[in-house]
């Protein structure tokens, strides 16, 4: 059965959008909202029957707002304005994507500022319930006057136009009404503009970005600690007292996180010794560069959850005022920006994680087998796996570039600053999927070099690590199909399998 959430509208948890994300959900909203929700419908259509002409409620729509629609012509206008803007391309989002903007929708609505019926809302949760998902093209939108292009095709359905997808079937959106048990819908002042207007699309593709990146962070703060066992790497550069006199406490909590990783090992101890004096950076600087990595999740954590419970959709009813203000609160910066630092991370989480690996491949730098294999020359070992490595951090550096300092005008004009923040959270999800196939390697490479070490063991956490990966690859004794146990090694790290290793209060989704 699927997890059932509860709804408070404004009051969404990041643990609760990871669970969203990560499968099937039913929901349902907290009968204080109701009220409010009325009172903002209410409020719009005593100020229609004032005669107040109001932006998208009785007016045309960007530069025809000056455009003033007649009563008898509002519910055309509302139908227009979804089928008009549904003119996205491109491949489908995920479902997984959808279900997420869905629900980012429901909370916004319910929070009672857009003049929505409760009616309307209870369509989308129905449609969420139900597993019908409206086909949402990825591309088509500039992140400003909101998601305009996919939160149309998500709102298609609700009149019986447009696709869905149910049950892995591509279907109209007529048949996905009936799929649910429902009919199409008329939508009244303003509701047609509330479901269009808004960021939850840019906001979906972020929080996904999000949570595969405290993925990739887990996993590499593993695979880190096991290059630090398989070079003989030193503990002293995680020492508390080197990091408290810097004072960044992403770098002192993920400096904790590496000494208890590596606690109680064989390998330490074999090697306390030894004439090394300093490690090259891709060991020696993790906490630095992870703990940087940690500040970007964090501060993008805290906008992309304060995002995700906001009213983003334009004009705002405040019925308490008996008024209706034309504001902003659509353009998408705070989510480009939070996107593009996610960007950064997680293209250094790739680039630290290709060096550690090709340390390892190194025998004069970690007095492992050449390519850590047997019998170099008749065979190759790791040799084009850290080619792999390279090439695939070598495209997020392109990718990471950011894509909010970008802005084409829209509407003739009107729109004359556009955030581009539906691409700059988009791309998120490719940029991950490179460095899930870097750390991939060198999780594959950590653990031959430990077997090399043998008969000494790591530490017990590390020891752990190492037969996950051995659950489903094993050692490389002689060349052979590299391909799959990179995909088994990447399954692995996208499944969340070593997040529990890193504790539950070192990244904010991971905490309840």
């Amino acid at each position: 059965m699927p997890t059932h959430i509860l709804i408070e509208p404004g009051k969404v948890t990041l643990a609760q959008l990871r669970r969203i994300a990560k499968q099937p959900v039913t929901v349902s909203l907290a009968e204080n909202c109701k009220a409010k929700i009325a009172a903002s419908v209410q409020t719009v259509r005593s100020l229609i029957d004032q005669g107040r002409v109001i932006y998208g409620i009785n007016t045309g729509f960007g530069l025809l707002a000056k455009t003033v629609i007649p009563d008898d012509e509002l519910e055309h206008l509302q139908r227009s304005i979804v089928l008009s803007h549904a003119a996205g391309v491109g491949a489908f989002m995920k479902e997984s994507t959808v279900r997420l903007m869905m629900i980012l929708k429901i909370n916004s609505l319910a929070r009672g500022y857009s003049g929505i019926r409760l009616e309307v809302i209870e369509v989308l949760m129905q449609l969420v319930n139900a597993g019908v998902y409206p086909c949402v093209p990825q591309k088509g939108s500039v992140g400003a006057s909101g998601d305009l292009a996919p939160l149309a095709h998500m709102s298609t359905v609700l009149l019986g136009e447009g696709e869905a997808m149910y049950q892995g079937k591509l279907i109209s959106g007529r048949e996905g009404l009936q799929c649910a048990g429902l009919s199409p819908i008329t939508l009244g002042p303003k509701e047609g503009l509330a479901l269009l207007n808004g960021t939850q699309a840019s906001t979906a593709f972020a929080l996904e970005g999000l949570f595969a990146t405290e993925e990739l962070f887990a996993a590499a703060v593993v695979s880190g600690s096991l290059c630090v066992e398989a070079a003989l790497g030193s503990r002293r550069p995680f020492d508390p007292l080197i990091h408290e006199v810097r004072g960044h406490k992403t770098q002192i909590d993920v400096a904790a996180v590496y000494r208890r990783l590596l606690a109680h090992s064989e390998i330490e101890i074999s090697h306390k010794n030894c004439e090394a004096v300093q490690d090259p950076y891709s060991l020696r600087c993790q906490p630095q560069v992870m703990g940087a990595c940690l500040t970007q999740i964090r501060n993008a954590a805290e906008v992309l959850a304060t995002e995700a419970n906001a009213v983003s959709d334009n004009p705002l009813v405040f019925a308490k005022e008996n008024d209706i203000m034309s504001g902003g609160n659509f353009h998408g910066e705070p989510i480009a920006m939070a996107a593009d630092n996610l960007a950064l991370a997680i293209a250094e989480i790739g680039a630290l994680s290709e060096r550690r690996m090709a340390l390892l491949i190194d025998s004069h730098m970690s007095k492992l087998p050449p390519f850590l294999v047997e019998k170099g020359g008749l065979n190759s070992g790791f040799m084009i796996a850290q080619v792999t490595s390279a090439a695939l951090a070598s495209e997020n550096k392109s990718l990471a570039h950011p894509a909010s300092v970008d802005s084409l005008p829209t509407s003739a004009n009107q729109e004359d600053h556009v955030s581009m923040a539906t691409f700059a959270a988009r791309r998120l999800s490719e940029m991950a999927e490179n460095t899930a196939g870097v750390l991939a390697i060198e999780l594959l490479a950590a653990c031959q070099g430990l077997d090399f070490r043998a008969p000494l063991k790591s530490s017990p956490l590390l020891e752990s690590a190492k037969a996950l990966v051995r659950s489903v690859v094993p050692f490389y004794d002689q060349d052979r199909y590299f391909s799959p146990d990179i995909q088994k090694s990447q399954a692995l790290i996208q499944s969340g399998a070593f997040n529990s290793l890193v504790g539950s209060k070192l990244l904010p989704s991971f905490t309840k």
